[in-house]
């Protein structure tokens, strides 16, 4: 049971809330409760969804792209409540085959074959352990595989981001509300 108040309000009148919870419920089906977790702090709930929303759609990386970096790095993290959001984004809301994306969710990067993908993956998961040990050829290895400066930094931020959901979810035992399909440990 969360930690704190799933503040499922009757009524929303705050137009900017109510636009955020019509795109979560068009990716995602339906509202989650981390949202609702996050409604114990309206105000920061909108900076910081505005932030991730810019990291999504004002980059170099693609939405499947920063997708398969939140499932890989919300696992490395061991939250389960956060790789379930994202690899149901990756599903319902991008389209992906579930036998994809379950194929990730059990062999991770070894079931990725495109190179670019690779590099991406492998760098945030370095970025996510360990930040201080990125070397130069990291960064070339990110542009050779097409990112520019400007992809680096937002695959940096991307990282950070959900890194910071991982925490809310794991400290707050935000009330999981996915398909079991999703959840490492199911029960």
């Amino acid at each position: 049971m969360a930690r704190v108040k799933i503040v499922k309000p009757d009524v929303v009148d705050d137009p900017e809330v109510q636009g955020i919870f019509d795109w979560v419920t068009q990716m995602e089906g339906a509202v989650p409760n981390h949202f609702f977790v996050e409604m114990n702090f309206p105000e920061y709930f909108k900076a910081k969804l505005g932030s991730t929303k810019v990291l999504w759609e004002m980059g170099e990386l693609s939405m499947s792209e920063i997708q398969h970096v939140g499932i890989l790095v919300s696992q490395a993290n061991g939250c389960s409540y956060c790789t379930a959001a994202f690899c149901t984004l990756m599903h319902h809301g991008l389209g992906t085959e579930e036998s994809y994306v379950s194929q990730l969710l059990s062999e991770g990067r070894a079931s990725v074959t495109d190179v670019r993908l690779l590099a991406i993956l492998d760098f945030a998961l370095k970025v996510n352990v360990d930040p201080r040990s990125i070397e130069d050829s990291d960064i070339q290895a990110l542009h050779a595989a097409g990112l520019g400066d400007k992809g680096v930094v937002q695959l940096i931020h991307v990282v950070s981001d959900f890194g910071s959901y991982n925490r809310l979810n794991l400290a707050l035992d935000t009330d999981y509300d996915y398909r079991d399909l999703w959840r490492p440990d199911p029960g």
